[in-house]
């Protein structure tokens, strides 16, 4: 049986030693941007899904300011990939970069760094969310989330915030109901919900 709460400490170790190689916070720094964390390793809550998120802000979005701090963290040769999206003209207000990174077992592992104009929509707003959860999470709220992670199917994409609103907030505790829920529950674009 998997040990959900060690897995989660493992993870958050290893992502601190990749965020530590990519030197993440003062390459973004270099452009005058504030780095903050985001989604499940800020919550304690990152079990299967290797991924690490940050929201970063500037006073202004320049994409080849942008450009350059991620040209900065590409030169790291355990980076193997980079994506890059203008959501500048929509209500997002960011420029989103996902990054994967091979660590030293091999294993990939997703940095989604959002750069976002400072006092936009959602300046803040998810590690509120981060936060609020935390607040709330119970031990056996935890567990179900970390189970219901667990028992995710490799190669389903399921946003954090659908975990944490079906089992806070609905109850659900079994992979069977969160897939129904899931089909109740369709997630279309942002999901805004702070328990």
């Amino acid at each position: 049986m998997e040990n959900f709460p060690e897995t989660a400490e493992a993870n958050r170790r290893r992502a601190n030693e990749i965020i530590a190689d990519i030197d993440l916070p003062a390459v973004w720094g270099s452009i005058g941007a504030e780095v903050r964390q985001v989604g499940s390793m800020r919550m304690g809550l990152l079990v299967k899904h290797r991924d690490i998120d940050f929201h970063i802000y500037t006073e202004t979005l320049d994409i080849a300011r942008s450009f350059e701090a991620m040209a900065r963290l590409a030169a790291n040769p355990a980076i193997k990939r980079v994506e890059y999206g203008n959501l500048i003209d929509t209500e997002e207000r960011c420029i989103e970069w996902h990054a994967w990174y091979a660590d030293r077992d091999g294993e990939l592992w997703q940095i989604d760094m959002i750069h976002i104009l400072k006092g936009s929509r959602y300046d803040g707003y998810f590690e509120r969310v981060a936060d609020r959860i935390t607040a709330v999470l119970t031990p056996e709220t935890r567990e179900a989330i970390m189970r219901l992670k667990f028992e995710t199917p490799d190669g389903e994409k399921i946003m954090g915030i659908e975990y944490y609103q079906a089992v806070i907030r609905d109850g659900v505790r079994t992979y069977p109901e969160f897939a129904q829920w899931r089909r109740r529950n369709p997630a279309n674009g942002v999901i805004e919900w702070i328990p």
